[in-house]
């Protein structure tokens, strides 16, 4: 499986990028990694190291696109950048998979212009996995569409649904729709008609689910528009940091408060693991005609690791294809801009 990585994407790029690409490479020996970026930066941090040789290849873009960039006039300003080219590798055959954790929005850009949708998909949408009390779900879509109509919806929860089976082996995902009321009358028009495609979509829905209620660990798979998502994946990634922090900042100011932290790190610790966005290294791009995993901008080489190693799972499976063919056998005709709202 080859995966292609954008090695100058990232705010810690390339050094993080290349270090994750060896650990992937080191731990998992089914697996190829094209470095795309600036060849003699990316040559310094492979300096030295140990990997095998065979299964880590340098292919040089001069441009990067920064983080501020706005994509549309970034990806026509830059058209040998690291992330462009590794799209146009993934397009050409040379490679099964783009991983990136450079800037999101000329990510999801490419990834239509080059790629394209999956026959039968309106609009792709970002799956981010995201803890819970029980287990994990899928939160889509967490930011690639800030405004949908109802029937985008009933396609986000088609493909979330396709995640949940053939990823995480769910047989009967349970699908909920993000809303203010569990009641189906609560929310606002988008909701309300997403909620009636939804239920006549043959889906194992569950209905309305309240923002309090998502990290029980009830639903496989919580479906909102990416304006919502996008705000819902920040917070709880700010809110996990802050909680940590309160926490060793209550025991610091306790007597015996390091008794205490020692009793309890390795509870702690446990916390932080199923928190922390490296665990699961990136979120794909569903929706798009091939693979394609967004990384946090932030992303370690643990993260970026991961991420590759999603990235394998993904265009391994096909998921891509399978998408595709679930949204077309479940509602052919259903185009998300005829029952858009408002």
């Amino acid at each position: 499986m080859r995966i292609v990585l954008d090695a100058m994407g990232g705010d810690h790029a390339p050094s993080v990028i290349v270090e994750g690409a060896i650990e992937a490479a080191n731990e998992y020996d089914d697996l190829e990694v094209i470095l795309v970026g600036d060849e003699g930066a990316i040559q310094r941090e492979l300096s030295g190291k140990k990997y095998p040789a065979s299964r880590i290849s340098v292919r040089h873009a001069p441009e990067v696109i920064g983080m501020g960039e706005p994509p549309l006039q970034a990806i026509r300003r830059k058209k040998n950048s690291s992330i462009r080219k590794a799209f146009d590798i993934v397009k050409a055959g040379e490679g099964d998979a783009v991983v990136t954790a450079g800037h999101s929005g000329v990510a999801m850009a490419l990834a239509l212009i080059v790629l394209g949708t999956s026959e039968g998909v309106d609009r792709p949408a970002i799956a981010a996995i995201m803890p819970t009390f029980k287990k994990p779900f899928v939160l889509i879509d967490a930011g690639a569409n800030v405004d949908t109509g109802p029937a985008n919806l009933l396609q986000f929860a088609l493909m979330g649904n396709s995640y949940a089976r053939h990823i995480w082996n769910r047989e009967y995902p349970k699908i909920a729709l993000l809303s203010i009321g569990e009641e189906a009358t609560k929310g606002n028009e988008l909701t309300k008609e997403a909620f009636k495609l939804i239920s006549d979509s043959g889906l194992d829905f569950i209905g309305n689910m309240e923002g309090k209620d998502i990290f029980l660990g009830e639903a496989d798979v919580v479906v909102c528009d990416g304006f919502v998502g996008n705000i819902v994946l920040k917070t709880s990634e700010g809110l996990a940091e802050v909680i940590i922090k309160m926490l060793k900042r209550e025991i610091a100011g306790v007597t015996m408060g390091r008794v205490a932290y020692l009793l309890i790190k390795g509870a702690v610790r446990a916390f932080k693991k199923k928190t922390d966005y490296a665990e699961y290294g990136g979120a794909p791009l569903l929706g798009v005609n091939g693979t394609c995993i967004i990384g946090h901008g932030r992303s370690t080489s643990k993260a970026v690791k991961n991420a590759i190693k999603v990235a394998s799972e993904f265009a391994r499976k096909k998921v891509y294809q399978i998408i595709s063919e679930e949204i077309k056998k479940t509602n052919p005709s259903v185009k998300g801009n005829t029952l858009a709202a408002g």
